[in-house]
C-alpha cells in the first residue's frame, strides 16, 4: 500500500539545499507526494490539507546532513493524518450500548446507512455476531422493502446466526418496520436493534427523504455509514451525501482486505469529521476488526503497519 508515497519520502530531500526550507521548497518536495497521494485514492481536498498543514509545520525548519531529513517528512505528515482521525474522536460502540442497558433498560438502536454493493447486509451480520460475543443480544430489522431478495437475505444470516428478524412485505414502510423492531426488543428484553436499510442512491431524492423519514421515526441511537473502501472517491461522495441527509455518527469501511489503497479512509474522515469504528476484512462472520488509526498511518507512511 501506498508503495509510490514511501519512493517519495526517499527522493523528496534530494533537492533540498542546506538552508531554512521555504514556502517554494515545501510546493517542490509535495508535488511527488501529491501524485503518490492522488493514486492511493486520496481526495483532493484531502491532499490540499494535508499540503497546506505540511507548508505550516516545515516553513522555517533547516535541513542539513546532520538530520534525518527524510523522518523529519515523514513525521510531520504522520501527525497531521493522526490528527485528522484525532479530531473525528472515537466511539465506543460496546460501552455506549452497556450504558443504556444499565441505565435505561431500554434497547439501543443502530441504523445501517449506505447504496447497494458495499456488503451492509453482510456487514450488520458480522456486527451482530461480534456483539454476541460481548455477550449482548440483538434483533435485526429487514428496514430494506424495495430491493428483490433483500429481507430473504438478511433472513438468512440472521438465522445462521440464531437471530429473530422483523420483517413485513416487500413496498411496506420501513419506518414503521423499524418501529416494529424496537417495539420487539422493548417487550423481549433484547439489547440492541439492527436496522438494515435499502441501499439507494445518495442521488436519489425521494429515498433519501425516506431514509430522513426512518431516523425521525425510530430515533436511533447510532447511525453508521457503510462504505466501500474500493470504491474510492464515489465512496467519500456517498458519505457527503449521507451525512447531509442523516447526520450519521460513525463509519465502517468493507472490502479492506482487498487491493486497499488507503485513501478513502484518510478521506472519508477528514470530509465528514466522524470516526472509523470497524473495517471489514472478509466474507466470514467473524471478519470485522476494530479501526485503529495509529496502525492505519504507520502503515500508509512506513507500509509495514498492522491492520
Amino acid at each position: 500500500m501506498f508503495d509510490r508515497l514511501k519512493k517519495a519520502f526517499s527522493n523528496i530531500v534530494k533537492g533540498l539545499s542546506e538552508k531554512e526550507l521555504s514556502e517554494a521548497d515545501i510546493d517542490k518536495v509535495f508535488s511527488e507526494i501529491e501524485i503518490a497521494l492522488l493514486e492511493s485514492d486520496v481526495a483532493h481536498e484531502t491532499i490540499m490539507y494535508l499540503h497546506d498543514t505540511l507548508k505550516r509545520e516545515l516553513v522555517g525548519k533547516r535541513f542539513d546532513k546532520s538530520k534525518d531529513n527524510e523522518s523529519i517528512v515523514k513525521d510531520t505528515l504522520k501527525d497531521i493524518m493522526i490528527s485528522i482521525f484525532n479530531n473525528a474522536g472515537t466511539l465506543d460502540i460496546i460501552g455506549r450500548i452497556n450504558s443504556k442497558k444499565d441505565r435505561e433498560k431500554e434497547p439501543y438502536t443502530i441504523l445501517f446507512l449506505g447504496i447497494n454493493g458495499t456488503g451492509k447486509t453482510t456487514t450488520i451480520a458480522k456486527f451482530a455476531n461480534m456483539l454476541r460475543k460481548h455477550n449482548i443480544s440483538s434483533v435485526i430489522v429487514a428496514g430494506d422493502t424495495h430491493r428483490a431478495g433483500a429481507i430473504e437475505q438478511i433472513t438468512e444470516h440472521a438465522t445462521r446466526l440464531g437471530i429473530k428478524v422483523i420483517a413485513q412485505r416487500y413496498g411496506a414502510d420501513p419506518a414503521a418496520v423499524g418501529r416494529d423492531g424496537v417495539l420487539y426488543a422493548k417487550a423481549h428484553r433484547v439489547d440492541t436493534v439492527l436496522i438494515d436499510t435499502a441501499g439507494r442512491m445518495q442521488t436519489s431524492r425521494n429515498l433519501m427523504d425516506e431514509m430522513a423519514k426512518i431516523v425521525r421515526v425510530v430515533k436511533p441511537d447510532l447511525k453508521i455509514f457503510v462504505g466501500d473502501s474500493l470504491a474510492g472517491n464515489d465512496t467519500i461522495m456517498q458519505a457527503r451525501e449521507f451525512l447531509r441527509y442523516t447526520d450519521f455518527n460513525a463509519i465502517i469501511l468493507t472490502k479492506s482486505d482487498s487491493d486497499y489503497k488507503g485513501g478513502s479512509a484518510l478521506s472519508i474522515v477528514h470530509v465528514t469529521n466522524k470516526p472509523i469504528v470497524y473495517l471489514g476484512v472478509g466474507q466470514g462472520y467473524d471478519d470485522l476488526v476494530p479501526f485503529n488509526a495509529e496502525e492505519f498511518v504507520e502503515q500508509i507512511v512506513e507500509g509495514n503497519g498492522k491492520r
